[in-house]
């Protein structure tokens, strides 16, 4: 694709970004609420094709593909979007931009759907940039969009181009509103290359960890490791939410028996989850940190390594809470911390980039400890397992679903 198509398929939605305008807003929420009900529905003709079709694009396992979709989807229906215009726009005099431009990243397909809906939820038409390792989940969600509701469909452009291809970015930036995903690097690019005046919402590189209080003890650590194995294991540790360490209060001793849990619940979820294709520089990530670990420890050091075949998974108990590199592919650090106060000073250089955390075993103490760790700067402090399963409406890197895509005006009658 050429810069003066990209530009023509904007011109084009803005087109019929005049038809979208003139419908009632509530008419639109019905039929996208229609397809977010299609989607969550695991029997439905678009689920079916893309559990299909993503593996071979995104190396996804099969199993583990399935397993990602079933908690994800899950938690999201036509009433959470129903519920979730709402209670962002209740009754205000909000509208969208002419065209809203959304370069995705990753390979996790839920929100490449969620892109697709929020600005048209706000009658804006939507010009998408799928990411290079997943290009079928977003011509799926216009297609689904389109067969539900052939003018909406009308309202949804989706844009293949490199993503190096500067002349291409620079014309999609011309949108009203723009929408990038991808690293701060990726988001500094794009935000030099927006036309004047145009919205930026950007949301950058984020991480996400678990914190495992004293009282996960016997049995409750062993189901706290089972529930982390999952949550690393579910779209083999690459997206926002997706655990890259754990913390264990208490010191040396919890940290090491929550290293062993953990190691024998990811070889447990090796064979019923199997991780999915890697390529020959994440391998070698994988194995130059194995290799780092192994030479600590045979210098003496308090470090341990277990580690699947291959690749397939690595469990690296630490001998302190120092942040070290985080090959992703089911590669954990366990790390221990002395107490509450000693896991928030060492999430703190992290406060930047912290999306979620999974938490286990702080017992009453669990209110007063996710307010911390909010305060800190996680937008989904939850149980772990269920990291993967935000809810329609989490508040990714601390802000609305909707309102960072609208306009908003008030309306004043003069006396």
């Amino acid at each position: 694709m050429r810069p003066a198509e990209v530009a023509a398929r904007l011109a084009e939605l803005g087109e019929a970004g005049a038809a979208l305008a003139r419908r009632p807003a509530p008419e639109i929420h019905a039929c996208l609420a229609r397809v977010l009900d299609g989607w969550a529905d695991p029997g439905s003709a678009w689920r079916r094709e893309l559990e299909a079709r993503l593996p071979a694009t995104t190396g996804f396992d099969p199993a583990t593909l399935g397993e990602g979709l079933r908690r994800g989807f899950g938690c999201w229906s036509g009433r959470d979007l129903l519920e979730l215009v709402r209670a962002e726009l209740g009754d205000a005099e909000v509208s969208g931009f002419d065209t809203t431009a959304v370069l995705l990243a990753g390979q996790i397909p839920m929100p490449s759907l969620l892109a697709l809906l929020a600005p048209l939820a706000l009658r804006s038409p939507v010009a998408v940039k799928p990411a290079s390792r997943d290009l079928v989940s977003p011509a799926l969600a216009a297609r689904s969009i389109a067969e539900t509701d052939a003018e909406l469909g009308r309202s949804v452009a989706v844009l293949e181009f490199p993503g190096d291809d500067e002349g291409c970015v620079r014309a999609l930036c011309g949108a009203g509103c723009v929408v990038a995903n991808g690293s701060d690097e990726t988001l500094a690019r794009v935000t030099a290359r927006l036309a004047p005046g145009r919205r930026f919402v950007g949301y950058g590189h984020r991480v996400s960890v678990a914190a495992v209080g004293a009282g996960a003890r016997g049995a409750g650590l062993e189901a706290a490791a089972r529930e982390l194995a999952l949550d690393v294991a579910l779209w083999d540790q690459l997206g926002c939410l997706s655990p890259i360490a754990a913390y264990a209060a208490g010191g040396a001793g919890p940290a090491a028996e929550l290293a062993e849990a953990l190691a024998d619940a990811l070889a447990g979820l090796a064979t019923r989850l199997p991780r999915g294709a890697i390529d020959a520089v994440a391998a070698a990530r994988v194995a130059s940190e194995r290799a780092e670990a192994e030479m600590r420890a045979a210098a003496g050091r308090p470090v341990a390594l277990r580690a699947g075949a291959g690749t397939s998974w690595t469990v690296v108990r630490e001998e302190d809470a120092r942040l070290r590199p985080a090959p992703l592919y089911r590669f954990v650090r366990v790390h221990p911390v002395a107490d509450e106060a000693d896991l928030l000073d060492a999430l703190r250089p992290l406060a930047r980039h912290l999306a979620g955390v999974g938490i286990a075993g702080f017992g009453d103490r669990t209110p007063e400890v996710a307010r911390a760790l909010a305060a800190l700067g996680a937008s989904r402090v939850c149980p772990l397992g269920r990291l993967q399963s935000p809810p329609l409406a989490w508040p990714r890197d601390g802000r609305p679903v909707l309102l960072p895509l609208a306009r908003l005006a008030s309306l004043e009658s003069g006396g």
